[in-house]
């Protein structure tokens, strides 16, 4: 079975624990995160509120004229679920910005539109980070983060990300034993930037099928080959998540800078 089934009880106390240290190293003691009413931020959400208190995590729901009513309620349930206390939450309407810089930069593209909702709301966490003196708080999952499938500087601008290191297929089990909403875990991944965005729509390919080629690639080391005979897969299918990956791994590094001194000093 790929990915593995983990021992949630150690993952949760390990993720926990790290999100203390790191929070105390750098001198924080509060997060911001962005709740949508999806998987990804509602275990996020689960997971801060443990490590740090309810009263020290900021949520904002921040919807656009894409936003289901469903994922605000979603998104409401989590916050009175975790109990963060009313002035600790917002709901930040960003339809107005976004018809805003839509209009000014003359944006028709769909796939461009989103990235921009998505640096639209990464622009809004900060600024409620450096009101609050907090971290912002990613809420990428493993999946995701290896297939590229995030904004650079939108949603994959943060400061730490808890959940990075699981699977999507593996956080909907590590999700139910944290207790979040089973409509939440049921339901399918959207981030909701045009309508009837869905992220397997997009992606060309669901995530039962994608985490076992990621898991046994990227943990495992296999090779392509290894992987089609041991998963019994197309080969168009690794191909597939390998032009993915290649066409976005650049997301996942911090921008080269250009060395000159070792070559130029006289």
């Amino acid at each position: 079975m790929y990915p593995p089934e983990l021992d949630w009880q150690v993952v949760k106390d390990r993720i926990v624990s790290e999100l203390r240290r790191y929070f105390k190293e750098n001198g924080f003691e509060k997060g911001v995160i962005g709740l949508s009413g999806g998987l990804d931020s509602s275990t996020t959400a689960f997971l801060a509120a443990e490590a740090l208190g309810s009263e020290n995590l900021h949520a904002y729901i921040m919807p656009t004229k894409f936003t289901s009513e469903e994922s605000i309620n979603d998104a409401l349930s989590v916050v009175e679920k975790i109990g963060i206390p009313r002035d600790n939450w917002q709901m930040i309407n960003i339809e107005p910005i976004v018809k805003a810089v839509k209009g000014t930069l003359n944006i028709v593209d769909r796939k461009a539109l989103g990235n921009t909702i998505a640096r639209i709301r990464m622009i809004t966490l900060y600024y409620k980070a450096s009101e609050k003196h907090a971290l912002v708080i990613g809420t990428g999952d493993k999946s995701e983060l290896l297939l590229g499938y995030f904004t650079k500087y939108g949603d994959g601008g943060v400061d730490i990300l808890p959940i990075g290191d699981i699977y999507k297929t593996q956080l909907r089990k590590f999700a139910g034993f944290l207790g979040v909403p089973e409509n939440i875990i049921r339901k399918p991944s959207s981030p909701e930037l045009w309508p009837g965005h869905k992220a397997e729509d997009e992606l060309g390919i669901t995530y039962e099928e994608v985490d076992p080629i990621l898991y046994l690639k990227f943990d495992l080391g296999y090779t392509d080959d290894q992987i089609i005979e041991e998963l019994s897969v197309e080969k168009t299918i690794v191909e597939l998540v390998n032009k993915r990956y290649n066409a976005n791994k650049h997301k996942l590094q911090m921008p080269p800078i250009i060395k000159i001194h070792d070559e130029t000093i006289i």
